[in-house]
């Protein structure tokens, strides 16, 4: 029970969305309303039901009489759903709580209720979209790329991508004996090929002929375009590639390094160079459209290039469980046997997006990170940004590695780039900041502020900077709200003009350095609320 009421605690100063929903219901709640909500929720992604508190910050637990008999509710939702929801009751002292804890629906499987697909729109309960429904259905398909080509053969593959495929593979996994394996062993091998039945179409993705990738999967294509302004709708140079993938990567490549401008900078006595952008960061954003990208979808992969930028759209959206804010953390390959060939011959990640790599180059590289932002349901948007956005943290992260002699992981490299901009830390990888810390990399100055260390600020030539984002240290803090209150003398010092003397801090800050004078014997206040004044000296017998 004890822990049920944490829970409940916690869940009341949560935001309310589609995954948490309160209802007051303080005499009764309709049934039938109880199982849409369920149902929308399941197919939402699971979350809780919370009835007997009010929807609104700060909630208020209120008590609620509904739906005396819980098994028999659950009952009711099983019968109707034919999803299992669980419920419990929450003797709040204010009232008596009911939560219901619904699950996700089952991948591929949305949860119908009355003839309706439920999901949240808005405050409201609405049917699904058609984009919606199909997107859920998509997650139940089988791997495409595993499939074979009816039609398809081995006369279909390319000789040329074929051997580029049996070379990478060899060095990769350091196998001579590929050498001497006839190309259908080599495909069955790899997964690529099934006698009787034919050729994958990850086989024909990866190795096909034009001819072949017309005729059997004419939407494997990609398309490069030149802009000299971004903005403009006209292009400067187009080009097509349809064919395997080894037949045209490297072509690709170079048609954007060919106008790869190159920022050089002096640190000390050494000069550097990098590129606008990244070969390792283009080609795994390329690979990563074109092994992730929903393949029973018409369109093209886009490859647009301008001086500074490189936008790179794929079809289909982001496979299941992945989105723009947790593309770094989560990996969920849509076309499995395609990825597994390219990293077979050392071109991608078994099983990751290659989103790592990616940010790691361009973090490195002082750039700001790769940017999913524009993606959407239809399609996945990746921009890599080719300026250097600052020389002082590349520096910066260079003496680290030289100094300390510890290499920084992708996660590392986040984190610091978070502090640098004054971002907050993603969730999966807070915990590296205590690392951080302890390497000198990051300084701590209260509970809510960090900032890089002193060192980051010398490089850049600002040492003041540090010292204005700093502050003052703490006890300098309290001595100048101690001087005020003072000046005060018997009048006191209200709130309001306290937060003026540091106008930097945040209340909460305040109120900690203000308890901290009050327990000290050195401050105390008379009065609440807006009538409360702060008086120096310890607070008398009398007060």
């Amino acid at each position: 029970m004890i822990d049920r009421l944490a829970h409940l605690d916690a869940l009341l100063v949560a935001a309310e969305d589609e995954h948490l929903e309160f209802k007051e219901a303080k005499n009764r709640f309709d049934f039938e309303e109880l199982v849409k909500h369920c149902c929308a929720m399941a197919n939402e992604g699971g979350g809780h039901v919370i009835l007997g508190v009010t929807d609104r910050r700060p909630r208020r637990v209120v008590g609620s009489r509904a739906f005396d008999d819980l098994q028999r509710t659950k009952l009711g939702i099983l019968e109707r759903l034919h999803l299992r929801i669980d419920a419990w009751e929450v003797p709040h002292v204010d009232g008596r709580v009911l939560c219901f804890s619904v699950p996700a629906r089952p991948v591929g499987v949305p949860i119908q209720y009355n003839g309706a697909y439920w999901m949240r729109g808005g405050e409201s309960l609405v049917p699904m979209t058609p984009d919606m429904l199909k997107r859920i259905f998509d997650e139940g398909q089988p791997d495409f790329s595993a499939a074979c080509c009816p039609s398809a053969n081995l006369e279909d593959l390319d000789p040329q991508a074929i051997q580029i495929f049996r070379d990478r593979w060899a060095v990769q996994t350091r196998r001579g004996d590929l050498a001497d394996l006839t190309l259908e062993q080599l495909l069955v091998d790899a997964d690529l090929y099934v006698p009787g039945r034919g050729v994958t179409y990850a086989a024909l993705i990866l190795c096909g002929t034009e001819r072949a990738v017309t005729g059997h999967v004419g939407q494997a294509e990609l398309i490069f375009e030149y802009r000299s302004d971004p903005a403009s709708v006209s292009y400067q140079q187009r080009q097509a590639f349809r064919g395997g993938i080894l037949l045209f990567l490297d072509e690709v490549w170079r048609l954007i390094n060919s106008r790869n401008e190159v920022h050089s900078f002096r640190d000390g006595t050494f000069r550097r160079d990098i590129p606008t952008f990244n070969e390792d960061a283009v080609r795994e954003a390329i690979l990563n459209a074109l092994c992730h990208r929903d393949y029973r979808l018409q369109g093209s992969v886009f490859v647009r290039q301008s001086p500074a930028h490189l936008e790179i759209q794929s079809p289909g959206g982001f496979p299941v469980d992945v989105d723009a804010a947790n593309v770094l953390f989560r990996q969920s390959p849509r076309n499995r046997r395609l990825a597994e060939a390219l990293a077979r011959c050392g071109l991608a990640e078994r099983s990751g997006q290659g989103a790592d790599r990616m940010f790691k180059a361009a973090l490195e590289e002082g750039k700001l990170p790769p940017d999913f932002s524009a993606s959407t349901r239809e399609s996945v948007v990746v921009e890599l940004h080719g300026a250097v956005q600052d020389e002082a943290f590349i520096v910066f992260l260079q003496r680290i590695v030289a100094e300390k002699g510890k290499r920084f992981s992708v996660a590392d490299l986040v984190v610091l780039d978070a502090v640098h901009r004054g971002l907050d830390i993603p969730e999966p990888i807070a915990g590296r900041l205590t690392d951080l810390i302890a390497l000198g990399a990051v300084e701590r100055l209260d509970r809510t502020r960090l900032v890089l260390s002193r060192s980051f600020y010398v490089i850049q030539g600002k040492p003041g900077e540090y010292t204005r984002r700093a502050g003052l240290d703490r006890e300098t803090r309290k001595e100048l709200l101690l001087r005020h209150i003072a000046d005060c003398a018997d009048a006191g010092a209200p709130f309001e003009e306290l937060s003026q003397v540091l106008p930097q801090a945040s209340r909460n800050e305040l109120k900690v350095l203000l308890r901290e004078l009050k327990d000290a014997g050195r401050a105390h206040v008379k009065g609440t609320t807006r009538s409360a004044r702060w008086h120096a000296g310890k607070e008398a017998a009398d007060d």
